[in-house]
């Protein structure tokens, strides 16, 4: 049996029969779309996004507070995390530089700091560069002979690390791929594909035979050495051009459509539900933010950029509503630094005021989860 039929089945078991060394999986429950953690109870993901301790090294607050201890720091996140309402970590790479020439992330935890951490997460796998923001790399070709090599190297390196541990919710791909779309800050290196080929039949099908050939490539190697944790894929800009062809060659290769989606609840719901319809797949909001006004959309963001939690709780339970949507992951952060300028905490470890609410209305939608769903 092949690793997508065997999912598939134990998706399908009653809850008490998925023992408890099992992996995070995908199941029907009470008519909703619904992860189940190792333990096979039914996870509704809320997670928080960009976690990265360097805003705190820009005094003594590090050494002073943590003695320069990573794992030590780990378990106060942890524990920030869990008495905030969130039970999973979305992504933890922040951005932390930003100009119309320069874009960089943190890099992404270790296997050891996702450990000391102790909470469910989603990994991001680092094959290609193809985010919207990204704007100091070339793409590749896709159908290179070098690309699938690079593919099995990256999962090589990293699956082989991840592949048994249980808080491994699953995978990501790319962030915000620019399949047909580019920004004028990056639109030097151009688009994966000429977005004018679409408007033929054949255009279009070319645009799938890449699209199927890169998530085949990315799939075949993911499996290759970690056969136990699921497929996120990329993570679409939902607001920005995403042909259907790309999606329809996606879906034989992830098990869930992830989205980022800064809209209006009302919107956020009706584009998840319109991919939802399209796919019959599970999909994610794997990630979003509700700012308080007057909201400017500049970068960087304005420094008194903050989270509206009456905003946030309307679009979590959008999310909620939809029977497909299985997760709401927070564009957080957990520390506020001088790119983002907005976090839970400021580079000196002090909580924003607004954060007593967001907890309010991280733990209404738990609990109108789980009173849903028993």
């Amino acid at each position: 049996m092949n690793q997508l039929s065997r999912r598939s089945l134990l998706g399908a078991l009653p809850l008490a029969a998925i023992g408890k060394d099992a992996f995070y999986r995908i199941a029907n429950v009470k008519g909703r779309q619904c992860l189940l953690d190792p333990a096979g109870r039914p996870f509704f993901s809320i997670g928080m996004n960009h976690i990265d301790s360097a805003p705190l090294r820009s005094d003594d607050t590090w050494r002073r507070e943590f003695g320069d201890d990573a794992q030590r720091w780990l378990k106060t996140v942890r524990a920030d995390l869990l008495a905030w309402g969130f039970n999973s970590v979305g992504w933890v790479q922040e951005y932390v530089s930003i100009s119309d020439q320069h874009h960089r992330h943190s890099r992404s935890f270790t296997a050891e700091e996702y450990r000391g951490l102790n909470m469910p997460y989603g990994h991001l796998l680092p094959f290609i560069e193809s985010h919207q923001w990204e704007i100091e790399t070339r793409l590749p070709k896709l159908d290179s002979p070098g690309f699938v090599e690079w593919c099995d190297y990256v999962a090589r390196d990293q699956c082989v690390r991840f592949r048994d541990d249980p808080n491994l919710i699953g995978y990501f791909y790319t962030d915000c791929p620019v399949w047909v779309h580019t920004r004028p800050e990056n639109a030097w290196r151009g688009a994966l594909f000429d977005a004018r080929e679409l408007e033929t039949a054949t255009g279009r099908a070319e645009l799938q035979r890449l699209a199927t050939h890169y998530y085949r490539t990315l799939h075949q190697a993911v499996r290759r050495y970690d056969p136990n944790h699921l497929i996120l894929g990329d993570r679409y800009e939902a607001r920005a051009p995403l042909p259907e062809e790309v999606v329809r060659a996606a879906l034989p290769f992830v098990d869930i459509l992830s989205f980022q989606c800064f809209a209006p609840p009302a919107e956020l719901s009706a584009t998840l539900q319109r991919w939802a319809s399209f796919s019959s797949k599970p999909v994610l909001l794997a990630d979003a933010a509700h700012w308080a006004k007057p909201y400017a959309p500049s970068w960087p963001p304005p420094e008194d950029r903050r989270h509206d939690p009456a905003l946030y709780a309307q679009a979590l339970n959008s999310a909620l509503d939809l029977p497909a949507c299985v997760g709401y992951h927070l564009c957080g952060a957990y520390l506020k630094n001088n790119a983002r300028r907005y976090g839970f905490r400021d580079a000196r470890n002090r909580l924003e005021p607004y954060v007593p609410a967001m907890v309010r209305a991280n733990q209404a939608a738990l609990s109108r989860f789980r009173r849903e769903i028993a």
